[in-house]
């Protein structure tokens, strides 16, 4: 995939410094800060998209910011899993992982789509790094322990799927130094050197906690949070997103992003957001401007 840049000649000069001078503010505040960025959706898959989300990317690390990718790859897993003949299932929003499901998501995360990141944030003039959770013993995990959301005494086998024990953010922070842009693949290694396939939203809700991130941005298919009458809901708190999640608003694969994204709330990371990725540049207008693209999570 080749990639031209976009013709901005109708930008006039005194609004492309208008532009710039307006993001200063907001360069000046995040420098040297930590960003996690959940990189999934049409993000992921549209070619116009993809080149927007790695340009985003290098632009915050030369003005001085440092984000880290943490992407999935669901669609990618379940295209391959198809070809194989193989059905994926889910319970409560979580994918069960057999033994042989582990293989491809590890083929499929740790292999193609990670180095399609890398690849794709290196042409955009960045110098990006593919890791595992296995590299420098970051995600350390167990098996999760799932329990049924009705039934509280009843718990279901998801198999190979990983709850975080600990992160050690070290091999992150040396090649934050050493100004490279770390991607995570999301597995985990457990006491047995086994191989556990943990949610995305979780490794970088956790990965943001752990680095003492600035923002967590999470970059999804649809304009945010939306309430039972599909209206966006800009700010949410805790207590609003308890009960989202009891009358049934909030469900499926949204849940595990809000779990994470109040975890991380409450752990002291400053903002976190879950942003239309469908939207070209959202990333770069919500951190550098004042527009919103999505729905901030606040910790109160």
């Amino acid at each position: 995939m080749t990639h031209t840049p976009r013709d901005t000649s109708h930008i006039q000069p005194r609004d492309r410094a208008e532009i710039l001078a307006q993001a200063l503010p907001y360069i000046r505040k995040y420098h040297g800060k930590t960003m996690v960025i959940k990189y999934g959706g049409n993000a992921m898959t549209d070619p116009e998209l993809q080149a927007a989300f790695a340009e985003d990317v290098v632009l915050l690390k030369l003005v001085g910011i440092n984000p880290v990718v943490v992407h999935g790859g669901g669609p990618q897993i379940e295209g391959l899993l198809k070809r194989l003949g193989k059905q994926g299932q889910f319970i409560q929003g979580m994918r069960v992982t057999d033994a042989e499901t582990m293989e491809v998501v590890e083929w499929v995360l740790a292999g193609e789509v990670q180095q399609d990141i890398v690849g794709l944030i290196n042409r955009a003039g960045g110098k990006a790094v593919g890791l595992t959770g296995r590299d420098g013993a970051m995600i350390h995990a167990r098996k999760l322990r799932m329990v049924d959301q009705a039934d509280p005494t009843k718990e279901h086998d998801v198999g190979q799927v990983g709850d975080i024990v600990g992160i050690d953010p070290s091999v992150v922070k040396a090649l934050q130094e050493d100004q490279f842009i770390p991607v995570v693949s999301p597995i985990g290694f457990g006491e047995q050197n086994e191989s556990y396939n943990i949610n995305a939203d979780v490794v970088a809700a956790k990965l943001a906690t752990v680095l003492q991130a600035e923002k967590l941005l999470m970059l999804t298919n649809i304009p945010g949070v939306l309430d039972k009458q599909g209206q966006l809901l800009p700010t949410l708190t805790m207590r609003q997103i308890d009960e989202l999640m009891a009358d049934g608003t909030i469900s499926g694969g949204m849940i595990p992003k809000l779990a994470g994204a109040i975890d991380a709330a409450r752990s002291g990371v400053n903002a976190v957001h879950i942003i239309d990725g469908r939207v070209p540049h959202a990333m770069l207008l919500e951190i550098l401007s004042d527009q919103a693209f999505g729905t901030m999570i606040r910790s109160h």
